[in-house]
């Protein structure tokens, strides 16, 4: 399997180029930096007392976060992330191609992303090339995981 198709495919089956961490963050956090120049912040933090120690690090942390792409396979995510460690302990490339998925881990992934079990399920039907394809669409469309993520406490898979 190239690995070029799978850069851009986490372990658990998501799309990493749906996924809001990429997507959004880094033109978001341009657009708030530009933002903040264009007002001054950036020189005139200085006379905040309570921004001198931390306006800095926030700035810096902008500036990392219009550059941020993230990808498991890249070492992006928390190293300990436990569907990660499955799929290579499995030796599979991408979850859906497991003969137990969706397993558990899975299953509670999917009570915040509600769309990879089913996407899971198109990506074995179709094969991960077509699939690739069909999630490069959603993505000229406007998809977005974060628009459809459901934040829950308590649910771990990392």
């Amino acid at each position: 399997m190239a690995e070029d198709v799978l850069k851009l495919v986490g372990y658990c089956g998501c799309y990493c180029g749906l996924c809001g961490v990429r997507v959004c963050f880094p033109k978001h956090a341009k657009q708030l930096k530009e933002i903040l120049h264009q007002e001054g912040m950036n020189y005139w933090y200085k006379y905040v007392p309570s921004m001198r120690e931390t306006f800095p690090v926030f700035w810096k942390f902008l500036e990392d976060l219009t550059k941020y792409e993230c990808s498991c396979r890249t070492g992006g995510g928390p190293s300990s992330c436990q569907i990660r460690l499955c799929a290579k302990k499995r030796g599979v490339s991408v979850c859906p191609l497991c003969e137990e998925y969706p397993c558990n881990l899975i299953k509670n992934y999917n009570k915040v992303y509600p769309t990879t079990i089913e996407d899971g399920k198109r990506l074995r039907e179709i094969g991960l090339e077509a699939w690739v394809k069909e999630q490069e669409d959603r993505a000229k469309h406007g998809f977005i995981y974060a628009h459809i993520k459901i934040p829950r406490k308590g649910i771990v898979w990392a």
